[in-house]
């Protein structure tokens, strides 16, 4: 929204809330810049985005609302979809006659005004509000679905019972159970839920007297609810059909996918279901099929390991390794990496197991064990396809490092993934799958070992390091290091000592009960350079190669965690939490 500076100045210098001197500081500032003014006087500190937004509604004549501690009618609020009002910052709070009143951060976002002007055929009157009135309103789409899944449990589960009481023994029966009316509404019912609680993870758990459901949701596990045990047959078949599995199998694992689009978002769901002592146990991994908008950035990558990971992607050849257990977000690093490689002048093909997020323009390839198709046999294929890049999903064995490596000797930018617990663990790795050294330090070119951590939300606390815990991160890390980093990045400013820097901690709110929401990368990137190919030749340990590496700059995943608490991205604990020393 375009504000004339005169008119802000004037108003901001009348209600007091920015002087007429660091208005003109911050002109100056922001032509230098070449940013807003308001971005000025929001990063200096001199005034909240809030009462900007309050400051910018007034001279504009664009009403305010303050919608904090409003009920909302919930079929008006549902007049909007939850992904695109969390996605747009949007919410639809009044509606009288064909006129709906919308609040918004931006009311410069032209798209979701007529994206809502098109699917509600009202007419849209734009509103100013604060990001606390959006939280609080996004806050009433779970509510209105928590209500709604316990209705569903509730006045299903007398049928349920009745159901979990039939013969189950032929596959019409089993087929029966799950296209019944309970089993459908309430596993759609437990699917929605979780795409809203922006959850990884389903666990569908049979115990000995009920059926457990859990949802992973940052990375750690909540009880969600329990369901009658009888429901469990019905539940279970209700997967099984839309993931394409036999009905009447229940003595071996099975593996499937099925997808589900709900409110805008289309979302894949790779199920496994294994047999255990009470009966089947059933696993759904949750896939945003949209990746598109990732950057490094957002990841979490920042300074000097962001730079080196920009200048690995712009390289033609060699290999890219990203590193670290399951669940440690390796997958959507390559993805984001083939995102930002994804022009139209390249050839870019995978070869995957599973294929977890669709790309345009990208041609994906999905490996069958079953039949004899690895990752070596497609990759063997994949090279005659005329590739610029190739992702390899997993480097799992000899043969896989073996055409991996080749393939980027010949002439292609290689993509993978490695279990090892760092960096540079990946070098003594493959030496061990029987790669040359030599052929190892002519082709890789950077490998980042990463983990996943829980981000604070807004209002963390201050913690400073006792004496005895600054003594404990010397032994564990280099903190001038560390320091030198924030000074670089302005993080702190050039004078600080670790003195006077504190870290973050969690500050649990009822709108947020557990102080994070959400979760970042912590990584470490080491460059193949010079020295460290020399290190790779001489058949050096893992040690050896990180002591090098941290010489060259590298921050360890340690050490980026204790950089992300200063920037009050994380907690410490969190980050001790996560990383295994």
């Amino acid at each position: 929204m375009y504000i004339n500076d005169e008119q802000l100045r004037a108003f901001l210098s009348d209600s007091g809330l920015v002087s007429q001197k660091k208005f003109d500081v911050a002109t100056d500032k922001a032509e230098e810049k070449g940013i807003t003014v308001s971005e000025v006087l929001v990063s200096e500190g001199e005034i909240s985005e809030d009462d900007l937004r309050r400051s910018h509604a007034y001279v504009l004549g664009i009403p305010f609302v303050d919608l904090s501690s409003t009920k909302p009618d919930l079929n008006t609020l549902a007049l909007i979809p939850e992904p695109i009002a969390r996605r747009n910052n949007i919410v639809a709070f009044k509606q009288e006659g064909n006129e709906l009143e919308v609040a918004m951060l931006d009311t410069d976002d032209l798209a979701a005004i007529d994206f809502v002007k098109k699917k509600t055929q009202l007419r849209i009157l734009p509103r100013l509000t604060d990001a606390a009135s959006i939280k609080h309103m996004l806050r009433q789409y779970q509510k209105s679905l928590r209500d709604e899944l316990g209705d569903v449990i509730a006045r299903e589960s007398k049928t349920l019972e009745k159901f979990g009481k039939m013969r189950t023994d032929s596959e019409q029966d089993l087929r029966k159970l799950a296209e019944g009316v309970p089993a459908v509404r309430v596993l759609d019912s437990l699917l929605r839920h979780a795409i809203v609680q922006n959850a990884s993870d389903i666990h569908i758990e049979p115990r000995e007297n009920a059926l457990l459901v859990r949802y992973r949701i940052d990375g750690i596990l909540h009880d969600a609810m329990s369901l009658p045990k009888s429901a469990a047959a019905s539940v279970t078949a209700r997967v099984k059909v839309l993931a394409n599995l036999r009905l009447d199998e229940k003595r071996m694992p099975q593996d499937g996918r099925f997808r589900m689009e709900t409110d805008g978002d289309r979302v894949s769901f790779r199920v496994s279901v294994l047999p255990t002592y009470h009966g089947e146990k059933t696993v759904m991994r949750l896939l945003r099929e949209d990746v598109s908008g990732f950057t490094l950035e957002s990841l979490g990558f920042h300074g000097i390991g962001l730079e080196r990971s920009h200048d690995a992607t712009r390289k033609k050849t060699g290999l890219i390794l990203v590193t670290g257990p399951t669940g440690s977000g390796k997958s959507t690093t390559l993805y984001t990496m083939l995102d930002i490689l994804n022009t139209p002048d390249v050839n870019i093909s995978t070869v995957e197991d599973p294929i977890e997020y669709q790309m345009q323009r990208i041609n994906q390839t999905q490996v069958r064990p079953d039949i004899g198709f690895t990752f070596a046999t497609g990759l063997r294929s994949l090279v005659r396809q005329d590739p610029d890049i190739i992702m390899v999903g997993e480097i799992r064995d000899r043969e896989t490092a073996a055409l991996a490596i080749n393939a980027a000797l010949t002439g292609h930018l290689v993509l993978s993934t490695l279990h090892t617990n760092s960096a540079s663990g990946a070098v003594p790795r493959l030496l061990d799958m029987g790669v040359e050294p030599f052929l190892l330090a002519s082709t890789l070119q950077v490998v980042i070992g990463q983990r996943l951590v829980r981000t604070l939300c807004s209002g963390a606390k201050e913690h400073k390091l006792s004496a005895s815990e600054m003594r404990g991160l010397e032994e564990k890390a280099d903190l001038g290091a560390v320091l030198k980093a924030l000074k670089e990045e302005s993080i702190v400013s050039g004078k600080t000592t670790w003195k006077s820097v504190p870290l973050s901690r969690e500050n649990p709110t009822p709108e947020c009960e557990t102080g994070y929401s959400g979760r970042k990368g912590i990584q470490e990137v080491l460059p193949v350079s010079e020295s460290i190919r020399k290190l790779i030749l001489d058949g050096v340990s893992s040690d050896e190669i990180e002591i090098q590496a941290r010489k060259e700059g590298m921050l360890t995943m340690f050490e980026d965690g204790i950089f992300k608490s200063v920037a009050r991205e994380t907690s410490l604990a969190e980050v001790l939490r996560v990383v295994s020393e």
